[in-house]
């Protein structure tokens, strides 16, 4: 088994990936579940303490497989960008309740 030595911009990107990434996909996780419970009839106390209480399974298994995946284009992108997305679906579901 060989090793290869990765360069100091590939470990940096990949815990920042891990760390704000991660961040950014549990918020908009929590706030895609929230909004989602919510709209199904679920208190928001019960709602945000579910929410909160996955949060950090999510956040945990985001954060390996942020060092874990081959490819540090996907990380970015299922991170970033599907945090984004389920913001914006959290934002537009609220919009769309009131």
């Amino acid at each position: 088994m060989s090793t290869t030595a990765l360069s100091f911009p590939h470990v940096a990107s990949r815990i920042l990936a891990g760390l704000l990434g991660g961040w950014w996909f549990v918020w908009g996780f929590v706030s895609l579940g929230i909004t989602g419970l919510v709209s199904l009839g679920m208190p928001y106390d019960e709602a945000y303490k579910l929410a909160m209480l996955l949060a950090f399974i999510v956040f945990l298994v985001a954060f390996c497989w942020a060092f874990a995946a081959a490819s540090l284009v996907r990380v970015w992108t299922v991170l970033a960008g599907g945090g984004a997305v389920m913001t914006a679906a959290a934002w537009w579901l609220s919009k769309a309740l009131l």
